[in-house]
């Protein structure tokens, strides 16, 4: 497997699972789908007063988990890497889609939107009882 096959995966994913070390311990949460995938980075939106925003500013060691569940076939592909808290303008309005405004009343200057960007380092993909790993 290749990188590529591995964006083109998690692209068609509709649910992200985002793993950060609070109090340390792992914490997973689950997450709407990347906003965007760019070279080796993926990007989502969150609350920046979130408790995983904090964790992830103390401790910027993540993984990122996507899965696709069929009726015999079960896919999955865990990546670990770094994670970037963005709070610069630039970012956000690069990410933001007019329905947020239904979350961040302020618009893509609210205080309280910032972009999570996530930095893949590797990852372990999971196929038909086997497992592969790609480097980024």
């Amino acid at each position: 497997m290749e990188t590529t096959d591995v964006f083109k995966f998690i692209s068609k994913r509709k649910t992200a699972f985002i793993g950060s070390v609070g109090e340390g311990y792992p914490v997973i949460r689950a997450m709407l789908a990347p906003r965007k995938i760019e070279n080796n980075a993926i990007y989502f939106t969150t609350n920046t007063s979130s408790k995983k925003v904090r964790q992830f500013t103390e401790d910027n060691r993540a993984c990122v988990y996507f899965y696709k569940r069929g009726l015999f076939r079960y896919q999955g592909v865990c990546i670990t890497g770094k994670m970037e808290i963005c709070l610069d303008q630039e970012t956000k309005d690069a990410i933001w889609r007019a329905g947020d405004k239904m979350f961040y009343k302020g618009g893509a200057t609210d205080p309280d939107y910032c972009v999570l960007k996530f930095t893949c380092q590797s990852a372990e993909c999971y196929c038909d009882l086997k497992t592969e790993t790609v480097t980024f």
